[in-house]
């Protein structure tokens, strides 16, 4: 061995003594850079005719002196922004800076390319030389330098297409459509031309090799020979400055013959003890121990090296996802759970990921648990979280890895870290309502129950759209019966009592739960809160009593309009009282999700006939499952009517 250390330091030495005072021209060249007003370019891009090595070749930008110019599908696109944090950035079409009247002449399409769209983009569709005006019953942005006479060139959303147009676009001459990302407010998009909105853009998403770690170690990304480098001011790296003997070249040229030795020395080592114990304990118990181990050992190694899927689920090694959370780093913790602990990470395609960390006494029937997780894996909706795969079943640790939702989740904005008074207005709390009992909707069309419904289960992304999580861990439900007896799970304040007091789990658990989600929305308070009075330390409990004491504006976050807008009013009275059905203790007098759904939509729809709310009659003593006409007071019970702010004395007022 000593003979083998010093062959190593010879040849480091006798390889790189010159190169460490050398200063590296490419470090230099792909230092970040901007072209006229745009923002700052750096890896994955690269500027062409400057940083040829600096990021991957579908990521070139020309500059054109005022803007950053990205090519796709044979059209040139402005860059607007660029996100480097989450690997996405903001185009639009460069003819609207250009051209007195720009006319957009391609489809947009993504094939063969490493972008991807972002979760809220729609179709802008454009039709040239049509017969019809079509601004009388639907909207459009009509183009009226490009329209001669009685034919006609306008522009319009998607949907607006498919709902209002049907056939009778058949009879212009051509059409091109492109994306436009669906976070913008629609009354604002009312009042602009068709010019503005393409000038606002639309989001695309990338993949690349994740550069924090070269940058934090002094370096700057690049691309070399079809591989990710590390640019250093003395040399390239494979990966970070700070390791010497990671070079480049040290890498090409030293470090495979070394490990060839070591690997070497190290197997006839294990041959030789292998040897020697098994001349010794041939028979002893243990050695099948050994054996199994090794076994186990050679199987995930043919796992990994057979596929990086199981069943078609993608498979991580567990070495990759210590790498990508920087070997679970506490400061890498998102948060806790029932289930496991969750870490941010990278991992090597350059995807930001959410790593769930599962607690052993998870996963002691392990061969089951995958087996689900194929399932789970396939099911696929806007707004559940994607699970993008998890280690081997033969890993150390079972780890589950989640796509990464940026903005938090609906309880840090309701009553946590991010909660401002007003900045989640009441409009963006029933879409929150609608996308949570969609996905659970979902959920239990697929014969899946969450188990687990609660508000920092549910994330939202930059635009405040919904993506529920923990479903993957949630108990399958099986088809031929109607519960499941276990024992009980869940969090407190979310629980089902029924569920509670016999192990029954059904889908109505989850109709529980959510109606707690409801009062949260409605009130910003937490589902538990022990410095509350005794009484109401429960927010389930707290509501009920509130709203058959005809005291719901005492509930009612006070920033959400409850008094000063006669519509948000109703609003908020409907889906207290939605909430109210989806908390009886009965679980067969509550609504079904798909019921739930359909009653938040339509009170969110512009024709919501706000004098039914006023009518509203409830039973402290029996609630009636939910229907889409008004219910008629029971005779047998004591008709609770609903009582507006306006005539009910408010305390603070």
């Amino acid at each position: 061995m000593n003979l083998l250390r010093i062959i190593v330091v010879t040849i480091i030495f006798t390889t790189f003594p010159n190169r460490a005072f050398s200063v590296d021209q490419r470090f230099e060249a792909c230092e970040p850079q901007t072209c006229g007003n745009g923002p700052n370019i750096s890896y994955p891009f690269w500027l062409s005719g400057k940083q040829e090595s600096c990021g991957y070749p579908s990521f070139k930008i020309t500059c054109n002196e005022k803007y950053p110019v990205f090519s796709i599908s044979d059209d040139d696109y402005i860059i607007g922004e660029i996100f480097y944090s989450n690997h996405s950035f903001v185009l639009a079409n460069a003819a609207v800076y250009e051209d007195k009247c720009p006319l957009p002449q391609h489809n947009f399409s993504l094939d063969r390319t490493p972008f991807n769209y972002s979760s809220d983009h729609v179709k802008f569709s454009f039709f040239y030389d049509c017969p019809e005006d079509p601004s009388e019953y639907m909207l459009s942005y009509p183009i009226d330098c490009a329209s001669k006479g009685s034919r006609h060139a306008f522009a319009t959303f998607h949907k607006e297409l498919v709902e209002r147009m049907n056939d009778s676009l058949d009879s212009c001459q051509s059409s091109v459509h492109l994306p436009f990302d669906g976070a913008a407010n629609a009354d604002a998009l009312k009042q602009m031309n068709y010019t503005e909105i393409l000038k606002m853009g639309f989001i695309l998403n990338w993949t690349a090799q994740n550069c924090s770690n070269c940058k934090r170690s002094g370096g700057r990304c690049g691309f070399d020979d079809n591989e990710f480098v590390c640019f250093c001011s003395d040399r390239p790296h494979v990966k970070t400055c700070d390791d010497d003997n990671n070079s480049w070249d040290w890498k090409r040229k030293v470090i495979v013959g070394v490990c060839t030795a070591v690997a070497t020395v190290a197997i006839m080592c294990v041959i030789f003890f292998v040897h020697q114990r098994r001349n010794r304990k041939l028979h002893d118990p243990s050695s099948f121990v050994t054996r199994s181990i090794l076994s186990s050992t050679y199987s995930m190694d043919d796992d990994m090296e057979k596929g990086s899927t199981y069943h078609g689920v993608h498979i991580f090694s567990y070495k990759e996802l210590e790498e990508a959370t920087n070997y679970f780093d506490s400061a890498k913790v998102l948060g806790d759970g029932g289930f496991g602990t969750v870490y941010h990470g990278n991992v090597r395609d350059g995807r930001v990921v959410a790593v769930k960390r599962l607690y052993e006494n998870n996963f002691k029937r392990v061969e089951q648990f995958m087996n689900e997780i194929e399932i789970l894996a396939h099911l696929r909706h806007q707004n559940l979280v994607l699970l993008y795969g998890c280690t081997s079943h033969h890993s150390r640790e079972l780890l589950l890895v989640y796509e990464y939702i940026p903005n938090g989740t609906v309880a840090e904005h309701l009553h946590g870290e991010k909660a401002k008074p007003g900045a989640l207005p009441w409009l963006t709390r029933i879409k929150i309502a609608i996308e949570t009992a969609n996905a659970l909707s979902y959920l239990h069309a697929s014969d899946i129950i969450h188990r687990d419904v609660k508000t920092t289960n549910i994330l939202l992304d930059d635009f405040f759209c919904v993506k529920v999580a923990d479903f993957g861990l949630s108990r399958l439900f099986p088809m031929n019966v109607t519960h499941i007896s276990t024992a009980p799970q869940g969090t407190p304040g979310y629980v089902d009592p029924e569920y509670n007091q016999c192990y029954q789990l059904t889908s109505k658990s989850d109709v529980y739960s959510f109606g707690v989600v409801l009062i949260e929305l409605i009130s910003s308070m937490p589902a538990v809160d022990i410095t509350r009075h005794r009484h109401e330390i429960n927010l389930s409990t707290m509501a009920i009593n509130k709203i058959q004491n005809h005291t719901l504006h005492e509930l009612v976050d006070p920033y959400l309009g409850f008094e000063s807008d006669s519509r948000t009013r109703k609003m908020i009275t409907a889906v207290a009282e939605l909430a109210f059905r989806c908390l009886n203790s009965d679980k067969d007098l509550r609504p079904s999700m798909i019921e739930v759904l359909n009653e938040l939509k339509r009170i969110q729809s512009d024709d919501f006939d706000i004098q039914k709310t006023e009518e509203i009659d409830i039973s402290a003593n029996d609630i009636v499952p939910l229907k889409s006409d008004p219910l008629p007071a029971s005779p047998d019970s004591v008709a609770l009517r609903w009582t507006s702010v306006s005539t009910t004395p408010n305390a603070s007022g």
